[in-house]
Protein backbone atom coordinates (compact mmCIF):
# COMPACT_ATOMS: atom_id res chain seq x y z
CA UNK A 1 0.00 0.00 0.00
CA UNK A 2 1.94 3.44 -1.23
CA UNK A 3 1.77 6.36 1.33
CA UNK A 4 -1.12 8.47 -0.35
CA UNK A 5 -3.40 5.11 -0.56
CA UNK A 6 -2.56 4.73 3.14
CA UNK A 7 -3.45 8.26 3.83
CA UNK A 8 -6.67 8.10 1.90
CA UNK A 9 -8.06 5.36 4.00
CA UNK A 10 -6.79 6.84 7.15
CA UNK A 11 -9.10 9.86 6.15
CA UNK A 12 -11.67 7.68 4.81
CA UNK A 13 -11.64 5.59 8.25
CA UNK A 14 -11.93 9.18 10.26
CA UNK A 15 -14.47 10.71 8.52
CA UNK A 16 -16.34 7.32 8.95
CA UNK A 17 -16.07 8.32 12.31
CA UNK A 18 -17.74 11.82 12.17
CA UNK A 19 -14.08 12.84 13.62
CA UNK A 20 -13.43 16.93 12.86
CA UNK A 21 -11.24 18.33 9.80
CA UNK A 22 -9.21 21.80 10.50
CA UNK A 23 -7.39 23.76 7.99
CA UNK A 24 -4.87 25.55 9.70
CA UNK A 25 -6.47 25.27 13.29
CA UNK A 26 -9.99 26.36 11.87
CA UNK A 27 -12.87 23.53 12.13
CA UNK A 28 -13.67 23.30 8.63
CA UNK A 29 -17.09 21.34 8.75
CA UNK A 30 -19.52 21.77 5.75
CA UNK A 31 -16.64 22.76 3.17
CA UNK A 32 -16.12 21.13 0.39
CA UNK A 33 -14.83 21.72 -3.49
CA UNK A 34 -11.71 22.74 -2.25
CA UNK A 35 -7.93 21.71 -3.33
CA UNK A 36 -4.78 22.27 -0.89
CA UNK A 37 -1.33 21.82 -1.98
CA UNK A 38 1.77 21.58 -0.10
CA UNK A 39 0.20 20.46 2.87
CA UNK A 40 0.86 18.82 5.94
CA UNK A 41 -1.66 16.67 7.24
CA UNK A 42 -1.42 14.92 10.54
CA UNK A 43 -4.36 12.62 12.67
CA UNK A 44 -4.88 13.40 16.92
CA UNK A 45 -5.43 10.71 18.92
CA UNK A 46 -9.37 11.86 19.32
CA UNK A 47 -9.45 10.62 15.14
CA UNK A 48 -9.38 14.78 14.11
CA UNK A 49 -7.48 15.77 10.98
CA UNK A 50 -5.96 18.46 11.20
CA UNK A 51 -4.51 19.82 7.76
CA UNK A 52 -1.09 22.60 8.35
CA UNK A 53 -1.44 24.50 4.96
CA UNK A 54 1.17 27.34 4.59
CA UNK A 55 0.45 30.47 1.87
CA UNK A 56 -4.02 29.78 2.53
CA UNK A 57 -5.74 31.54 5.14
CA UNK A 58 -9.12 30.01 6.59
CA UNK A 59 -11.22 32.19 8.76
CA UNK A 60 -14.99 31.39 9.12
CA UNK A 61 -17.91 33.92 8.40
CA UNK A 62 -21.31 34.48 8.79
CA UNK A 63 -23.53 34.98 5.54
CA UNK A 64 -26.57 36.61 6.31
CA UNK A 65 -29.18 34.76 4.39
CA UNK A 66 -32.44 35.39 3.15
CA UNK A 67 -35.83 36.62 5.56
CA UNK A 68 -37.18 34.20 7.54
CA UNK A 69 -33.88 32.04 6.95
CA UNK A 70 -31.33 31.29 9.36
CA UNK A 71 -27.59 32.29 9.01
CA UNK A 72 -25.64 30.08 6.60
CA UNK A 73 -21.94 29.50 7.85
CA UNK A 74 -19.05 29.53 5.43
CA UNK A 75 -15.55 28.90 5.43
CA UNK A 76 -13.12 31.16 3.35
CA UNK A 77 -9.73 30.56 2.02
CA UNK A 78 -7.52 33.47 0.04
CA UNK A 79 -7.12 31.50 -3.03
CA UNK A 80 -4.61 34.02 -4.88
CA UNK A 81 -1.33 34.75 -3.69
CA UNK A 82 -0.22 38.70 -1.81
CA UNK A 83 3.52 40.03 -2.37
CA UNK A 84 4.67 43.06 -0.48
CA UNK A 85 7.58 44.07 -2.61
CA UNK A 86 9.85 47.22 -1.84
CA UNK A 87 11.50 49.93 -4.15
CA UNK A 88 14.32 52.65 -3.44
CA UNK A 89 16.07 54.06 -6.29
CA UNK A 90 19.13 55.23 -4.15
CA UNK A 91 19.71 52.39 -0.86
CA UNK A 92 19.38 54.37 2.54
CA UNK A 93 19.29 57.59 1.40
CA UNK A 94 15.53 58.29 2.53
CA UNK A 95 16.12 56.96 6.06
CA UNK A 96 12.82 56.15 6.72
CA UNK A 97 12.37 52.73 8.07
CA UNK A 98 8.23 51.00 7.65
CA UNK A 99 6.61 48.88 9.95
CA UNK A 100 4.12 46.76 8.12
CA UNK A 101 0.82 45.80 10.27
CA UNK A 102 -1.75 43.62 8.54
CA UNK A 103 -5.18 43.37 10.46
CA UNK A 104 -3.67 44.70 13.57
CA UNK A 105 -0.63 42.31 13.60
CA UNK A 106 3.01 43.37 13.58
CA UNK A 107 4.35 41.66 10.75
CA UNK A 108 7.86 43.28 9.90
CA UNK A 109 9.79 46.39 9.76
CA UNK A 110 11.33 47.21 5.88
CA UNK A 111 14.80 49.38 6.42
CA UNK A 112 15.91 51.51 4.51
CA UNK A 113 19.31 49.88 3.93
CA UNK A 114 17.81 46.81 3.26
CA UNK A 115 18.14 45.41 -0.61
CA UNK A 116 15.05 45.00 -2.18
CA UNK A 117 12.47 42.63 -0.33
CA UNK A 118 9.90 40.41 -1.54
CA UNK A 119 8.11 38.61 0.45
CA UNK A 120 4.92 36.19 0.12
CA UNK A 121 2.17 37.88 2.66
CA UNK A 122 -0.78 35.73 1.87
CA UNK A 123 -1.41 33.88 5.31
CA UNK A 124 -1.60 37.17 6.78
CA UNK A 125 -4.48 38.11 4.95
CA UNK A 126 -8.07 36.73 5.52
CA UNK A 127 -10.90 36.06 2.98
CA UNK A 128 -12.70 39.40 2.21
CA UNK A 129 -11.90 42.91 3.60
CA UNK A 130 -8.38 43.27 5.61
CA UNK A 131 -7.06 46.36 7.04
CA UNK A 132 -3.06 47.37 6.57
CA UNK A 133 -1.29 50.19 8.36
CA UNK A 134 2.38 51.51 7.06
CA UNK A 135 4.57 53.28 9.90
CA UNK A 136 6.43 55.48 8.04
CA UNK A 137 9.61 56.50 11.13
CA UNK A 138 12.51 58.41 10.12
CA UNK A 139 15.52 57.39 11.10
CA UNK A 140 19.16 58.60 11.12
CA UNK A 141 22.02 57.99 8.81
CA UNK A 142 24.73 55.78 8.44
CA UNK A 143 28.21 57.60 9.56
CA UNK A 144 29.97 56.85 6.58
CA UNK A 145 26.20 57.70 4.57
CA UNK A 146 25.79 61.33 3.15
CA UNK A 147 22.34 62.54 4.22
CA UNK A 148 19.96 63.58 1.71
CA UNK A 149 17.10 66.04 1.34
CA UNK A 150 16.45 65.66 -2.33
CA UNK A 151 13.11 64.32 -3.79
CA UNK A 152 13.84 61.51 -5.95
CA UNK A 153 15.14 59.82 -3.37
CA UNK A 154 12.01 57.37 -2.87
CA UNK A 155 11.38 54.59 -0.80
CA UNK A 156 7.98 52.66 -2.60
CA UNK A 157 6.50 49.79 -0.67
CA UNK A 158 3.59 48.03 -2.92
CA UNK A 159 1.23 45.09 -2.00
CA UNK A 160 -0.49 43.45 -4.73
CA UNK A 161 -1.69 40.28 -5.88
CA UNK A 162 0.64 38.61 -8.19
CA UNK A 163 1.90 35.27 -8.65
CA UNK A 164 5.90 33.13 -9.20
CA UNK A 165 7.04 31.80 -12.06
CA UNK A 166 10.47 30.53 -12.33
CA UNK A 167 11.36 32.34 -9.04
CA UNK A 168 10.33 35.77 -10.41
CA UNK A 169 7.25 37.57 -8.94
CA UNK A 170 5.19 39.32 -10.96
CA UNK A 171 2.61 41.47 -9.33
CA UNK A 172 -0.42 41.58 -11.46
CA UNK A 173 -2.77 43.76 -9.51
CA UNK A 174 -1.55 46.50 -6.92
CA UNK A 175 -3.42 46.77 -4.13
CA UNK A 176 -1.24 49.48 -1.96
CA UNK A 177 1.48 51.96 -3.10
CA UNK A 178 3.35 53.59 0.49
CA UNK A 179 6.02 56.13 -0.27
CA UNK A 180 8.59 58.21 1.37
CA UNK A 181 11.10 60.54 -0.24
CA UNK A 182 14.44 62.06 1.38
CA UNK A 183 13.18 65.45 1.73
CA UNK A 184 10.06 64.53 3.93
CA UNK A 185 11.64 64.49 7.43
CA UNK A 186 8.05 63.81 9.74
CA UNK A 187 6.15 60.42 10.39
CA UNK A 188 3.61 58.91 8.57
CA UNK A 189 0.94 56.20 9.93
CA UNK A 190 -1.63 55.31 6.90
CA UNK A 191 -4.16 52.80 6.84
CA UNK A 192 -5.36 50.81 3.49
CA UNK A 193 -8.26 48.67 3.34
CA UNK A 194 -7.50 45.49 1.08
CA UNK A 195 -10.02 43.37 -0.26
CA UNK A 196 -8.95 39.42 -0.71
CA UNK A 197 -10.27 36.58 -2.87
Amino acid sequence: MTRSTLLLAALLATAASAADVYVNGVNVEGLSNQSFSKVNVTIDEKGNVHIDAPGYAVKKVTIAADKGSAAVREEGVVTKKYFVVTEQNVLGRTEYDIDLYINGKFIRTLRSDDEQIVSDITRHFAPGKNSVLMQARKVQAQKDQPKSTRTEHFFRVIIGEGSITADQVTIETPLIKFERNASESNDVRQEFSVTTR
